[in-house]
């Protein structure tokens, strides 16, 4: 099926606010009556999206590797995750919002995502590949620097496809197959990952081919045609401003998504970052067992997850709702963490899986269609996108520090209490938007 699209209009034209049942949108790149269908092909290559790059790289980072650095330095493997998931984050931090500045300026005959694309998953499937090879917990961290600069590379380009190529009535229901794809890329990947707690060599491997093969697959899809008809942009003083830094005006409520995104990560990210010790060093199971933990776990989260992430996006299409739907989800996501608190046991864990799998499905179905409706212009879209991904690397770099220091300090029992704590300033915030119900 072909997409109907409107001609570019170039970022030197004003876009004219578009009324919705949600709000009035002035971010739209493609207007409503310019595409009468849903985009079936972009709707099913963003499903594909999450998984060319957080699905692989991201079980990996949560499941293979704390595997790896158990067998490589076991003394030393609550602090060489943490170290590695803050030294991936401040790379995130600095190159999402690079690469998506960047993106939003590129003009060449492939298109102005396309290249980023295919650069970081080439340079993901080598890094895997060189990590999995290696026994020094040392090299393994530098490694995962340019892992991480790749994904972002990615992330940054890929997710500003919808803002680009769907109009705002059909951006819900494209969100809704992004939130599928995120959560099967979540919680899929991590149960194909716990598969290989035994031979976390060949793991990585099967992670590095997938990357390679979805993100051809997604390409394909999407057919991002030539932009070099678009007006290059002039490198002076104001586009400087406009491309690389930080939006200023009509930008309240992008902030209060993007805070309210930080503190959700950081609240779930403390959880998952040790996911496998939490079966292993809170609840006292070995590694075989932990690993038929994680597969019950990863299961119920993608199950529930993928369930709720489809009728998340109809149900807020029905509703007239975006943002009532992710303040809910948020709250879940920390009453979920109340059940482990209180309970050192599997299936303390698992009832918080049930009610976290609601919260991230439903996150993920709707959030995506929100951040898009506050996003302060179109024309920024892969910089301003870049920001909010820079929200959630930042969370997931301050869970991951935060969870090390508490481990440390207080046991992980202390974890879930401060997860509570952030996934509820986290809804407050995303409760504070006004400019979509």
């Amino acid at each position: 099926m072909s997409d109907t699209l409107a001609p570019h209009n170039g970022s030197h034209n004003k876009k004219e606010p578009v009324k919705t049942a949600v709000g009035e949108i002035s971010n739209a790149a493609v207007k409503d009556e310019d595409q009468p269908k849903v985009p079936l092909t972009v709707a099913f290559a963003m499903s594909i999206a999450p998984l060319c790059w957080y699905g692989p790289i991201g079980s990996t980072r949560s499941v293979l590797i704390p595997q790896l650095f158990s067998q490589i330095d076991a003394a030393h493997k609550v602090w060489a995750v943490g170290i590695l998931a803050t030294v991936a984050s401040i790379t995130g931090a600095i190159t999402n919002l690079l690469f998506g500045a960047f993106s939003d300026v590129t003009r060449t005959r492939f298109g102005k995502r396309k290249p980023y694309i295919i650069g970081g998953t080439i340079a993901i499937a080598i890094s895997l590949i060189a990590i999995a090879n290696i026994a020094s917990v040392t090299a393994i961290i530098f490694i995962w620097i340019i892992a991480a600069a790749a994904e972002n590379a990615i992330a940054a380009a890929i997710y500003p496809q919808i803002s680009d190529r769907v109009a705002p009535k059909w951006r819900r229901t494209v969100s809704t197959f992004y939130g599928v794809g995120f959560t099967i890329a979540q919680q899929g990947f991590a149960l194909l990952a716990a598969q290989f707690l035994g031979n976390v060599k060949f793991g990585i491997y099967v992670m590095a081919a997938i990357t390679v093969v979805l993100a051809i697959v997604h390409v394909a899809l999407i057919k991002e045609k030539s932009n070099l008809d678009e007006p290059r942009v002039k490198f002076d003083k104001d586009s400087l401003k406009k491309y690389f830094f930080f939006p200023t005006h009509d930008a309240r409520d992008f902030y209060l998504a993007l805070t309210g995104k930080f503190f959700m990560v950081v609240g779930s990210t403390i959880i998952t970052t040790f996911l496998l010790f939490l079966f292993t060093d809170y609840i006292g199971q070995g590694t075989k067992a932990a690993a038929g933990s994680i597969s019950i776990f990863s299961s119920i989260m993608l199950f529930i997850g993928v369930f709720f992430a489809l009728v998340g996006g109809p149900l807020a299409d029905k509703l007239g709702r975006v943002k009532a739907p992710v303040v809910i989800a948020t709250f879940a996501l920390g009453a979920a963490a109340l059940f482990p608190l209180f309970v050192k046991a599997p299936w303390a864990m698992f009832v918080y899986a049930i009610i976290a799998a609601f919260g991230n499905g439903l996150y993920n179905s709707v959030d995506g269609a929100l951040n898009m409706d506050v996003l302060p212009s179109s024309d920024t879209a892969g910089k301003d996108l870049g920001l909010i991904n820079l929200a959630n690397t930042l969370g997931q770099m301050l869970g991951a520090m935060v969870a090390a220091a508490i481990v440390a300090a207080f046991g992980y029992q202390a974890i879930f209490i401060f997860a509570v704590a952030m996934e509820l300033v986290g809804g407050i915030c995303i409760a504070l938007i006004k400019r979509v119900k």
